[in-house]
């Protein structure tokens, strides 16, 4: 879809991988990308602050760039409401760890 971003895809075709393999499940668990962003919201169902600012951050890049080149004033309405509804989740629903 080329309103979304990448990432959420990738994390469920992750996900479903991991559930089918063993082998890819330790590998994947091994990673600084699981361990530094994800390790703690498995086992704690949480999140520090500042890993969910990165998240935040990257993503927000990531959707600035069909903000800034699309001319719909459809898309960007809803470019601006996922952005607010990511805020709003990461910060009501995520638990914050200290």
């Amino acid at each position: 879809m080329p309103v979304l971003p990448t990432t959420p895809f990738l994390l469920l075709a992750s996900f479903c991988f991991v559930k089918g393999s063993e082998r890819f499940e330790k590998w994947f668990k091994g990673t600084s990308l699981y361990k530094k962003h994800l390790e703690s919201f498995v086992k704690q169902k949480g999140m520090t602050l500042r890993q969910k600012l990165s998240i935040l951050l990257f993503a927000n890049a990531m959707m600035a760039i069909p903000f800034i080149f699309m001319d719909s004033l459809g898309v960007k309405i809803l470019l601006i409401l996922i952005v607010i509804y990511q805020y709003y989740y990461f910060f009501t629903k995520i638990k914050t760890l200290s």
